[in-house]
C-alpha cells in the first residue's frame, strides 16, 4: 500500500490543511475478452494492487480545487479548479475533464455536491493499458460519494463514471474500466442491462503486468475497429443471400448484434462479400467470446474433454492442450493458453500489437509465464503474463524488461474502491 502519511503531508503542503478523508480504487487487467464490451458481451476483469488515490476537504465556497501530484512532479500543468455552477469539459487530454464530467454526471442525477478541495495520486500508469482513467474517475467520485454522504453503491459509482467517460466526455469505452476499478477482485462483468457482475474464484497463479511505455488512446482505437465491424454489418444486412435466420442476429451495430448466437461457421459463408478488416474483426469478435466462455468454465473448475477444448480454440493448441492435461495444474496451465489464443486474436484479427509488444511478450513467454497477452485497447500500453510461481514471476519480471518493457510489476488481486484508513 502507498503510504496514505505522504498523500497527507502532501495535502496540506498545497491547501495548509490535512484531507478529511481518502478513497482509493484499483486499476484493473484486461484478463479476458478485450475489446468485447463495447459490444455487450462479458468480460473478466482484475483488480491489481496499482490504485489511485483522491484525497479530500469541504470548503464552503461552491468551487473545486484539484490537484494531480503525478503531473507536479512531472513538471506539468497539475492543477484544476471552477465554480460547481458553471463545469464546462476544457481541452482535450486534460486531467481535470475526467473530473469536471465526473461531477456533471452527479449533478445531472440530482445528487447535491458542494464545494472541495482534492488531490490525485496514482500508481496506474496513464495509457499503459491498465485502466488509469476509469481509477482516476472511480476514486474521484466514491471521495465525493464520502464526503457529502451520498450513499452510492459501487455499481452506482461504475455507471456514474462510465457515464461520465462515455456520454460527456465522448470516450467510445465500454463498462470494463469501470466496473473492474469499482469492483475490484477477479470479475465477470455482464455489458448489457442490468449490468451484473460474478466474482470469480483464481486461487493459484501470480499475474505480471509489463509496461511498453508506449502510450495509446482509446477514443484512438476504439472507434476504427467499431467503424470496421459496422460496414461488414451493413453489407451483411442489404445481401439477399445471407438467409433470414442470421439476419435477424445481425444487427445496424457492434452493440445491437447478437454475438453470443452467432457460430462462425454459419456467418462464415457470406463474410466473402465484406472488406477483409471487417471480416477479420467479426471473426475475432465470435472466436474470442467462445473461448471467454471456455475460460470461464474451467476456472470454476468445469474442465471439458480435451476434444471440445481444441474445437473452440481451433486444431493448431491441440498439441499445447495435451501438454495442459498432462501437466499437474490442468486448470491454470489451461487458462495460460486461453490467454495466448486471445492474444494473437487481437494481434492477427484486430491488429492491435507492434513488434516491440511483441518482443516484450516472447521474452515472458521464454521465461516461463503461462499465458501472456495485450492489456487494453492495445498498439501499446501492457503486456499480462500469468505465471505458476514466486521464482518464475520474478524471472519473466526481469526478461520482460530485457526485451523491452520500460517498468513491470508483480501484481496481486486486489479489492475495489475503498476509504482508506487515515
Amino acid at each position: 500500500m502507498f503510504p496514505l502519511n505522504k498523500i497527507c503531508e502532501r495535502f496540506k503542503k498545497e491547501f495548509e490543511y490535512s484531507p478529511s478523508l481518502i478513497v482509493s480504487s484499483p486499476g484493473r487487467l484486461d484478463f479476458l475478452n478485450t475489446h468485447q464490451d463495447y459490444k455487450g458481451l462479458p468480460v473478466v476483469s482484475v483488480g491489481a494492487n496499482l490504485r489511485t488515490y483522491t484525497a479530500i476537504a469541504p470548503i464552503e465556497e461552491p468551487k473545486v480545487e484539484v490537484v494531480s501530484f503525478n503531473l507536479k512532479d512531472e513538471g506539468k500543468a497539475y492543477a484544476d479548479s471552477f465554480k460547481l455552477d458553471s463545469i464546462k469539459i476544457e481541452r482535450s487530454l486534460w486531467f481535470g475533464n475526467y473530473l469536471r464530467a465526473a461531477l456533471i454526471s452527479l449533478i445531472v442525477k440530482g445528487l447535491k455536491v458542494g464545494g472541495f478541495k482534492a488531490s490525485i495520486y496514482s500508481e496506474v500508469p496513464i495509457g499503459g493499458g491498465l485502466g488509469s482513467s476509469a481509477a482516476l474517475t472511480v476514486s474521484f467520485i466514491g471521495s465525493v460519494n464520502e464526503l457529502f454522504n451520498l450513499n452510492l453503491s459501487k455499481k452506482d459509482i461504475a455507471e456514474i463514471a462510465y457515464h461520465a467517460e462515455h456520454d460527456i466526455m465522448g470516450i467510445p469505452c465500454g463498462r470494463l474500466d469501470q466496473y473492474g476499478s469499482a469492483f475490484g477482485k477477479i470479475l465477470k462483468i455482464e455489458t448489457r442491462p442490468p449490468y451484473d457482475v460474478e466474482e470469480l474464484s483464481l486461487d493459484e497463479g501470480i499475474f505480471v503486468v509489463l509496461d511498453s511505455g508506449i502510450k495509446h488512446s482509446t477514443a484512438e482505437i476504439h472507434p476504427k475497429r467499431q467503424e470496421e465491424i459496422n460496414i461488414g454489418l451493413k453489407t451483411l444486412l442489404e445481401s439477399p443471400q445471407v438467409p433470414y435466420k442470421l439476419r435477424r442476429k445481425l444487427g445496424k451495430t457492434y452493440y445491437e448484434t447478437s454475438w453470443e448466437k452467432i457460430d462462425e461457421e454459419e456467418i462464415g459463408l457470406y463474410l466473402n462479400k465484406i472488406p477483409k478488416e471487417s471480416r477479420n474483426r467479426i471473426i475475432f469478435t465470435i472466436k474470442e467470446h467462445k473461448s471467454t466462455m471456455l475460460a470461464l468454465k474451467i476456472i470454476k473448475g468445469e474442465i471439458p474433454d480435451q476434444e471440445i477444448i481444441c474445437n473452440i480454440l481451433g486444431n493448431k493448441w491441440k498439441r499445447q492442450v495435451e501438454a495442459d492435461f498432462a501437466s499437474k495444474s490442468i486448470k491454470l496451465k489451461l487458462i495460460g493458453t486461453i490467454m495466448n489464443q486471445q492474444h494473437e486474436l487481437l494481434r492477427d484479427l484486430y491488429d492491435l500489437s507492434l513488434p516491440q509488444i511483441e518482443k516484450i511478450r516472447e521474452s515472458a513467454i521464454k521465461a516461463g509465464a503461462l499465458g501472456a497477452k495485450i492489456s487494453g485497447a492495445g498498439l501499446g500500453g501492457s503486456i499480462i503474463a500469468l505465471s505458476e510461481d514466486i521464482e518464475t514471476t520474478k524471472k519473466i519480471l526481469e526478461e520482460g524488461i530485457k526485451g523491452g518493457a520500460k517498468r513491470g510489476w508483480i501484481t496481486k488481486v486486489d479489492t475495489g474502491i475503498r476509504r482508506e484508513k487515515i
